[in-house]
């Protein structure tokens, strides 16, 4: 393992108390202004998601860490020139993290196999800062981090890779609330915001797979996948699996998906199960986000996602 040349803090760790206190500010104003933005059940099930997270990312992030470094150390092409002593390299990085993060997060919402880890993410029909807390427990474990690969490969220090990702889900945070409307229009036009993200997070047909931006929401509108906030979105997934039971919440597609797979069809059918689009089935008993915005009249051309949200 090369020495490492600078020391990373852990961001996420160090950021924790900031979400308590802001989750808790959001849940005073909530009370004072009397909106039903939070359940109690369902925020502690959201705390509980993040603690278990945490917990198995102790070993899991140790695996993306070792790739990056193996990655970097016997491939890296540039990595004089993006050296983390250089500050545009970590202009660059920032702009390629966050592309990577785009595309990470649409991939998650087009492909079962990814889905079944991310669609914990989704689970909560409420919409606050908790719901930024109801993370996967086996998303690392799946693979995820192969869409960040081409960053060492590039010559991207693993360190500064992985402090660039703790700032985007750092940011990610705040976005989850209902508390805060829209902002100046500079600001909504390059930045991924509480109004963006609350389409993301919408089971609406028109909502389904839009706004995948972690930091920046230009990606969103160069790649067609960008619907702007206008009635209220109703939050959770198509078919809501109602319960607050972390365990169930954590495994329910994955259970879902071999029930799937352990049916009497043939291989080909058992990959559209594992790698097609969330709601995909082989006797179109199911349909998917695309088919869905087909049958309310929305074109696949008026900037049509790849699939999301569970399909019962």
């Amino acid at each position: 393992m090369p020495e490492i040349s600078f020391e990373a803090p852990n961001l996420i760790h160090l950021a924790i108390p900031a979400f308590v206190l802001l989750l808790v500010i959001e849940a005073i104003v909530n009370a004072y202004d009397q909106r039903d933005l939070f359940e109690v059940k369902d925020t502690f099930a959201s705390l509980a998601m993040g603690v278990g997270n945490v917990i198995v990312n102790l070993g899991a992030k140790a695996l993306d860490l070792g790739m990056l470094w193996l990655l970097y150390e016997y491939a890296g092409l540039f990595k004089e020139a993006l050296g983390p002593d250089k500050w545009y390299a970590w202009a660059l990085l920032f702009f390629a993290e966050d592309l990577s993060y785009y595309w990470f997060h649409r991939i998650s919402h087009g492909s079962r196999f990814f889905w079944a880890s991310h669609v914990i993410h989704h689970s909560s029909q409420k919409y606050n800062l908790s719901t930024a807390l109801r993370q996967t427990w086996t998303g690392t474990l799946t693979g995820t981090f192969v869409f960040w690969f081409w960053l060492p490969l590039l010559g991207f220090h693993p360190m500064a890779i992985v402090t660039m990702k703790s700032i985007s889900l750092i940011y990610q945070f705040w976005i989850h609330t209902e508390t805060i409307g829209t902002l100046p229009r500079p600001i909504e036009w390059v930045f991924n915001t509480p109004s963006h993200h609350r389409v993301h997070h919408g089971s609406d047909v028109k909502y389904l797979d839009r706004n995948h931006a972690g930091v920046l929401i230009i990606w969103d509108k160069l790649f067609g996948t960008f619907q702007p906030e206008e009635e209220r979105p109703t939050y959770g997934l198509t078919t809501n699996i109602n319960t607050y039971n972390p365990v169930r919440i954590a495994f329910h597609e994955w259970a879902s998906l071999w029930r799937d797979l352990r049916q009497p069809i043939s291989w080909k059918d058992r990959l559209g199960y594992l790698f097609g689009p969330p709601g995909w089935s082989h006797d179109g008993s199911r349909k998917t986000s695309a088919q869905l915005r087909a049958e309310a009249g929305l074109k696949e051309g008026e900037k049509v996602g790849v699939g999301e949200r569970e399909r019962g």
